[in-house]
């Protein structure tokens, strides 16, 4: 039985702490493009493109100032790319042709996709008591959707299969792209990973953008209303951008996903105490459940640490070893103590693992 001291372990908590500051991060951008779509302005490329280019302009910089060559294939970054961008694209786009009620499964699909792809490419092991917390969350998000119903807000939209197919596909694009970036953090390096993204990201956005929504932007009226939430929506991706790497390293990708479910609990919030509208009293239940089920899952960690010597550790929130370079990925091992006792047998695996230490900004 796991103590307290235990169970709120360091890595627990910045997990926990920088997993919601994410999850606001993505309500402030869900707000910002709510603006936009007020003010007719619909392009969602181009609210993404100002967001490369800045992580383009900044973590290029730093990668020249260190004169490093590149520790994995471009062609890989110039993939993932292409697919972090299309993700973004389909998910904002879905927004114009079913309701949010449906958007809002995107997080649940995009969780048992990241398992999957987490378990098949990175060897990922999953112990009851993370299964467990995963199925809370979903269930909060089951209870938002529920919620939605039971006050009438399912509204349906233009197209609601075509919008929910736009969800779905979104949502495993994302895992795809969650999946890949954890890869790349702990097999190359963050700087790396993200200027390589931003690059790739600003020309595939371009492209897009001027096949695309060229006459969109044409049409807009540009002010300070409408350039605001355009500038806060790249702000608050860049943040975000920035940041989920160190979630993907010290907690893996399913954390990551898990901890983005509250955005819709925050959203509501933000609805309740800034425009003073009325929610049902389900959302209460819904953001309990999810909490509670991040908090299963956090604590997880610790118990395979307390129970297992060198017992196969979560690789979503744990360690590959670089073997993966090589193409056979798999877990590292678990327990600080037993990396200790092996450190001088085995610095390779040491130097790797993402629980010995906090990532670097470089």
């Amino acid at each position: 039985m796991l103590t307290s001291k235990e169970f709120w372990t360091k890595k627990t908590l910045i997990g926990l702490g920088l997993g919601q500051f994410l999850s606001l991060l993505i309500t402030s951008t869900g707000f910002s493009s709510s603006e936009l779509s007020k003010k007719g302005i619909d392009a969602p490329t181009s609210q993404s493109f100002l967001n490369y280019v800045l992580l383009a302009i900044v973590y290029g910089s730093i990668m020249l100032y260190r004169k490093q060559p590149l520790k994995s294939k471009w062609y890989y970054y110039l993939l993932l790319g292409l697919v972090d961008v299309e993700a973004n694209f389909l998910v904002v786009k879905a927004y114009q042709y079913t309701s949010i009620t449906s958007v809002m499964l995107l997080d649940c699909w995009s969780i048992p996709s990241v398992m999957l792809l987490t378990w098949i490419f990175l060897k990922t092991k999953y112990r009851y008591r993370k299964i467990t917390g995963v199925v809370v969350c979903i269930a909060g998000l089951v209870t938002v959707v529920f919620s939605d119903v039971h006050a009438g807000d399912r509204a349906g939209g233009s197209n609601p299969r075509k919008g929910d197919v736009l969800v779905i596909a979104g949502a495993t694009l994302y895992a795809v792209s969650n999946v890949s970036e954890e890869f790349f953090v702990k097999t190359a390096d963050r700087i790396e990973l993200m200027s390589m993204l931003g690059l790739f990201g600003a020309i595939i956005s371009a492209i897009q953008v001027s096949i695309l929504e060229r006459d969109n932007l044409k049409s807009i009226h540009w002010s300070a209303g409408a350039a605001l939430p355009f500038v806060g929506f790249s702000v608050a991706m860049f943040l975000f951008y920035s940041l989920v790497p160190i979630l993907l390293k010290t907690n893996g990708s399913t954390m990551l996903n898990l901890s983005l479910l509250t955005s819709d609990m925050w959203a509501v919030i933000i609805r309740i105490f800034a425009y003073h509208e009325k929610v049902d009293w389900m959302y209460f239940l819904a953001f309990a459940a999810v909490s509670v089920g991040l908090i299963i899952y956090s604590g997880g960690d610790k118990e395979e640490n307390h129970h297992a010597g060198v017992a196969d550790e979560e690789a979503g929130s744990g360690s590959c070893n670089y073997g993966t370079m090589e193409g056979s990925l798999k877990t590292g091992e678990t327990s600080n103590s037993f990396l200790e006792r092996v450190g001088e047998k085995d610095n390779k695996l040491v130097q790797h693992d993402p629980y010995r230490t906090p990532i670097a900004a470089s």
